[in-house]
């Protein structure tokens, strides 16, 4: 089978290789299709994601579908979820896996990812898509579930206002989300003029660059046209606040907001206190 293996900055090698042995418990999957992740771009670029590094030729890729290629499920079209949880530590037996100490993760580290023709991976860990899904919507669950994730965290209320910034594809699916979660009104703030475009067609009801925030009573102005006094809700991706430089004020009162981090970094988040909280 092909691989697509990183084996320095910059050195990506596609390669024949043998096939992987499905051990118990796993299944082999041949990969139909996997999406490139910002992470991978920082393997690609550094070597390096966070305090993890390179520390052998790795197959990156974690946004993946395929179809099972052997056993009683061969045939069957598959999502796959890339975290394999230990399932003993005390996050798992709460119920927390996605929170696992030990979680091994598909191209990162010492595991090996879904760019290869050919995956061995835990059965309990590929799920049945429907054909209404194409493959390439397969792949899109994984950043799926990072907006649905970040969504609520946000503890966005019924007909509340939201302000994404960045709209990547994660912002992307994370607008869609919070029209379909009963958003009234959702501001996009990107500085990219396609993704601009693109957050549009997704559902914001008002989009602009950061540029646009330059004053004050600008920002303030485009705050009002959304929602008549402030956000409820905000969610931003480090990376396009980075790239423009703009920052922002506090959420309206009640507000809360979420922060995903660039991958280069640690993630921040944060919500309106419950009530009766303290600290």
């Amino acid at each position: 089978m092909r691989s697509a293996r990183l084996h320095a900055v910059g050195d990506l090698r596609v390669g024949e290789e043998p096939l992987p042995e499905a051990g118990p418990g796993m299944s082999l999957v041949r990969v139909t299709a996997v999406g490139i992740c910002g992470s991978d771009l920082h393997w690609w670029d550094e070597g390096a994601i966070g305090d993890a590094t390179l520390g052998r030729p790795l197959v990156l890729g974690h946004e993946g579908a395929g179809v099972i290629a052997e056993g009683p499920r061969r045939g069957e079209r598959v999502a796959i979820d890339p975290a394999i949880p230990c399932g003993t530590c005390r996050a798992c037996r709460d119920g927390y896996r996605n929170l696992c100490y030990r979680i091994t993760f598909s191209g990162h580290g010492e595991t090996d990812g879904m760019m290869r023709e050919i995956m061995a991976w835990p059965s309990a860990l590929l799920y049945p898509m429907p054909d209404s899904l194409s493959d390439a919507d397969g792949a899109l669950l994984e950043p799926l579930g990072v907006a649905l994730h970040s969504l609520d965290l946000g503890h966005l209320p019924l007909g509340g206002t939201a302000s994404v910034t960045g709209c990547g594809p994660i912002g992307l699916l994370l607008i869609g989300a919070l029209k379909a979660a009963g958003a009234s009104s959702v501001l996009a703030i990107e500085p990219l003029a396609h993704r601009r475009e693109a957050a549009a067609r997704y559902g914001a009801d008002l989009v602009a660059a950061p540029a646009s925030f330059a004053g004050s009573s600008a920002g303030d102005g485009l705050m009002r046209e959304l929602t008549g006094s402030g956000w409820t809700w905000r969610s931003r991706r480090q990376a396009a606040i980075r790239a423009s430089g703009w920052r922002w004020s506090r959420s309206g009162p009640g507000g809360g907001w979420c922060w995903r981090a660039s991958p280069a970094t640690t993630s921040s988040r944060s919500g309106p206190r419950p009530r009766g909280a303290r600290g």
